[in-house]
């Protein structure tokens, strides 16, 4: 049998022993309850915790109910792990390119896997602080672990004890989709719970499943040494991004020596003699190949199985989660819900958006909206694929007239300089203002680089006043100002300089 399989445990360290200390204490015991809290969260995740320190300084009583680690997805088997193996897999990629920076490819690059696993641990331990158990619990919050069910429309039960809350906050997050491939589970599979276990390099590694997790993790290991495969059965990869991003990523990833077959299903996966197969078909060709471990990523399963969910009222199905209005209310008007639970967009700043809306409609009676939110993303791959607001698709669909300026990243001087020219900064604007209605950048640093436009989204700031703002010289985040001076240039009509022509001929 492979030892790429998901009997992957932790690995025990001090690393992982401090944090299982922060998130999950094997002596922690459950207080006792009040007889009634103001607020219960379910799930301590990024949503939990932020509505648990929100409600805390609003200075009302607060209990937090965790199954299994706080911290959540984010912290223990998502963007904490997964960027700190990424940058390590970045800088090993950037020794093997040396020779584009005028530097000499070191000699024999090997890569010692278990050192950059145990940095990962050791990262992911340090940040476990912030989410401590006893951080919590001296800001003020009851903290519950254990499993949980409703009891009723304002009383659930954790384990054996009895809570009553005159509002509840439901934030149980989201866990990796298994596909129900014939021979996957007896032959073993990696997800995002348990990838970062590993301590050994798998050689061949499969990826199931070319969205954003898919395509992170299957450049990370290839830039690692492994020879990775994705497999999507879709004629697209990042299917829901800008074709011409998406294809610049997938000129990276040949470039990389990454095999990607779209319009490709996995059949069946087999061990044979210890050697574990997997058979494709695309269209009427089948093929088999054989790997050392599969790692699947096609989407998320809302945590709702178990809650008892409805005999507390709330509506709810298995696949889009728990049913919220745009206050984020569920059917009981006790209940409210928030993070990845019950959203669309499942990002670990958009559940602590959504966590803080739940908070102020809940506590104060307040109105405020989840479409409200201007909610930006960012896929981390080299080059990074980011956006916010609309595509142009979408506008289109929305009969909206839209206009939109593109500066390709080589025009770009400091792109120039760290030849990291490939990608691109596209904002669009509605037709005729300068409102911006969304963008996408593809870059080294696009994540950086989006915060600034979702900033003038939000403060309703046009293309006008940004060709206007003074940026750091060089910086890759110009490409924006160049953008918004495009948008200028435009404006300049024929009428405008025929007047400033009769002007300067009569001086």
């Amino acid at each position: 049998m492979s030892p790429f399989d998901a009997t992957v445990t932790t690995p025990k360290d001090t690393y992982e022993d401090k944090r299982l200390a922060d998130v999950h204490p094997q002596a922690w015991v459950n207080p006792e309850p009040a007889d009634r809290y103001a607020l219960i969260i379910v799930g301590a995740g990024s949503a939990g915790i932020a509505a648990a320190e929100l409600a805390i300084a609003m200075g009302v009583k607060v209990a937090m109910i965790e199954r299994h680690l706080i911290g959540g997805t984010c912290l223990n088997t998502g963007c904490v792990p997964s960027k700190a193996l990424i940058r390590t897999a970045r800088l090993y990629a950037e020794m093997r390119d040396a020779a584009r920076y005028g530097a000499k490819v070191p000699d024999h690059i090997e890569v010692d896997f278990a050192a950059v696993m145990e940095r990962v641990r050791r990262i992911r331990s340090h940040l476990s602080g912030r989410s401590s158990v006893r951080r919590l619990a001296a800001l003020g919050v009851d903290m519950f672990f254990g499993n949980v069910r409703f009891a009723g429309p304002d009383t659930l039960m954790v384990n054996e004890q009895k809570l009553c809350f005159a509002k509840a906050m439901i934030a149980t997050g989201t866990r990796p989709h298994v596909p129900s491939i014939p021979g996957l589970r007896e032959a073993g599979f990696l997800t995002n719970a348990n990838v970062f276990n590993l301590t050994e390099l798998p050689p061949r590694l499969l990826v199931i499943g070319g969205g954003p997790v898919g395509c992170e993790l299957a450049q990370a290991f290839r830039h690692l040494g492994a020879n990775v495969t994705i497999v999507q059965d879709k004629p697209l990869f990042l299917e829901r991004e800008e074709r011409d991003a998406a294809q610049i990523l997938s000129d990276a990833f040949a470039r990389d020596g990454l095999e990607v077959r779209l319009n490709t299903e996995v059949t069946a996966v087999r061990v044979e003699n210890g050697r574990k197969l997997v058979d494709l078909i695309s269209a009427d060709y089948r093929s088999t190949i054989e790997v050392d471990a599969i790692l699947t990523g096609v989407g998320r399963v809302p945590n709702v199985q178990g809650l008892d969910l409805e005999v507390a009222g709330v509506d709810y199905d298995a696949v889009n989660g728990i049913k919220v209005d745009d206050f984020l209310c569920t059917s009981n008007p006790r209940i409210y819900a928030a993070g990845d639970v019950c959203l669309e967009e499942q990002y670990t700043d958009t559940a602590a958006a959504s966590a803080r809306i739940v908070v102020h409609n809940a506590l104060m009676r307040g109105r405020k909206r989840l479409s409200k939110l201007v909610i930006p993303w960012c896929t981390y791959t080299d080059p990074e694929i980011s956006h916010v607001g609309m595509y142009v698709r979408e506008a289109n669909r929305q009969g909206i007239p839209i206009k939109t300026f593109t500066v390709p990243m080589h025009q770009v001087d400091r792109a120039v300089t760290d030849s990291e020219e490939i990608g691109f900064v596209k904002i669009h604007i509605r037709d005729g203002t300068d409102t911006i209605l969304g963008a996408t950048i593809v870059a080294r640093h696009a994540g950086e680089m989006i915060n600034e436009i979702t900033l003038a989204m939000v403060a309703g700031i046009g293309l006008r006043t940004l060709a206007k703002v003074i940026h750091a010289y060089p910086t890759q985040a110009e490409a924006i100002r160049e953008a918004a001076k495009a948008y200028v240039r435009t404006r300049v009509t024929q009428r405008l300089r025929a007047r400033l022509q009769r002007w300067l001929a009569r001086r």
